[in-house]
């Protein structure tokens, strides 16, 4: 389970931006699937959702765009341009076009996420920190270092990592140790010190390799299997990324099948074709012939609607969540989908009897329709703002504005309508009708 999430120097996020999903203090209602756990004596709350408001051009991608990149980063282990060019967020890959482009001067790029997790004997409140220079923006031959990395479970340090290495005390972690490293400490740190590369992660390859296999795997399990992060992700990519259909000739999964009928479809089934020419699954929607008995495939982009096939191919991901105990965040997750549909999976994840693994469903929308007090906690309704001078964004909750004064917001007051009123910002106020009026007046 996610619990927090910070970055700095992201593209417009200039000053440290915190995307908590931790409980506010003083919160009350709605208390559907708040994770409550004890590590160390320390209760841990964490909400199950959160929604994300603002107006075009914000930041509301940027701050998704954070976590995804921040998840690529740690899964290809160093600060290199990935090789893969495919990815739907170009800043995953090349990493020079991450540092803010109006800055006259080069700043670190700060990243940090905090989780739980749990295994069969223990549970982990993990944090792990990265802060790398990447230059300017566009400086693609810039030498890249890594300045600051660390990692902290339980509020105890494992490793710090500057231009030297500290390795604290191991003892929160001491089951997924080695033999080896236990009994040769100091040697053990010595040759992780000489390890240090200027461009690549100690968690994925020194201390992975050197210090512990075991937990490593833990940490990186969370980030390619619980951190599903959808940047502006075509169905193709969701598919490979997160579901991994097995290559047959027509891959039907009855679960995701049967919610495709719930939602609409045109066809008799819809499944996924592997061929081995393409290494991308493509969906297909199945027909009876009434002739011969026989089913007949169709590339499902040909019959059925985009909003159709939208949902078909993130469903899975829904799936995955509530099964693993996931974070599914996902930029527009509404796009093109009925709000009917989208109610029932955000109930799905507020409801303790299904959401039993504490899965969380993270989004950024410009639907008001879920403004709505009955449905979301004022912690889990998030803005961004961005300021017409410096084009630098904010992030902050409603809860954020207490509940007295002026910019109180009470419980079950109507969000919706204080929002288009810029009761709590991150709204603008467009007006197209001088364009048209200047267009008509060059005609006269």
């Amino acid at each position: 389970m996610l619990l927090e999430f910070k970055t700095k120097n992201y593209k417009s996020f200039v000053d440290e931006a915190c995307f908590s999903m931790i409980t506010a203090p003083k919160q009350k209602g709605l208390d559907y699937s708040i994770m409550k756990e004890k590590v160390k004596g320390k209760e841990i709350k964490g909400l199950s959702s959160s929604v994300i408001y603002g107006p075009n051009a914000a930041g509301k991608t940027n701050i998704i765009g954070a976590m995804d990149v921040l998840r690529a980063i740690v899964l290809r282990g160093n600060i290199r341009n990935a090789e893969e060019k495919s990815s739907p967020n170009p800043a995953s890959v090349a990493l020079e076009l991450i540092p803010n482009n109006s800055a006259t001067e080069s700043h670190p790029v700060y990243f940090s996420v905090e989780f739980y997790e749990e295994d069969e004997k223990n549970k982990f409140k993990i944090q792990y920190e990265l802060e790398i220079d990447l230059g300017m923006f566009l400086d693609e031959d810039y030498a890249r270092n890594i300045v600051f990395e660390s990692l902290t479970v339980n509020d105890e340090l494992i490793f710090r990592r500057t231009q030297d290495l500290e390795i604290g005390d191991m003892k929160v972690i001491k089951s997924y140790l080695s033999d080896v490293t236990e009994q040769n400490t100091e040697s053990i740190t010595e040759i992780a010190k000489n390890s240090l590369s200027r461009d690549e992660l100690f968690l994925a390859n020194g201390f992975k390799l050197i210090i512990s296999q075991k937990f490593a795997k833990l940490v990186l399990d969370w980030f390619t299997n619980k951190f599903m992060v959808i940047y502006r992700a075509d169905s193709m990519q969701l598919i490979k990324r997160f579901a991994d259909p097995k290559k047959k000739a027509i891959y039907v999964e009855k679960t995701t099948d049967e919610a495709a009928k719930l939602f609409g479809i045109n066809s008799n089934a819809v499944g996924y074709v592997v061929s081995e020419d393409e290494p991308d699954a493509k969906l297909y929607s199945v027909f009876r012939n009434s002739k011969n008995k026989k089913n007949a495939a169709i590339a499902s982009e040909i019959f059925e609607s985009y909003g159709t096939i939208r949902f078909i191919n993130m469903f899975p991901l829904v799936i995955k969540a509530i099964q693993t105990g996931g974070t599914l965040i996902v930029d527009e997750f509404d796009a093109s989908i009925h709000p009917m549909a989208l109610m029932s999976i955000i109930n799905v994840f507020h409801n303790d009897d299904v959401n039993i693994h504490h899965a969380q469903l993270i989004f950024n929308t410009h639907n008001p329709i879920f403004l709505n007090s009955n449905l979301f906690r004022r912690d889990e309704i998030k803005f961004v703002e961005r300021d017409d001078d410096s084009h630098q964004s904010v992030l902050y909750a409603l809860s954020d504005f207490g509940t007295t004064g002026d910019k109180g917001v009470r419980r079950h007051e109507d969000y919706m309508s204080k929002y288009f009123i810029s009761q709590y910002g991150a709204i603008k106020d467009i007006d197209f009708t001088p364009i048209f009026e200047e267009i008509l007046e060059r005609e006269v």
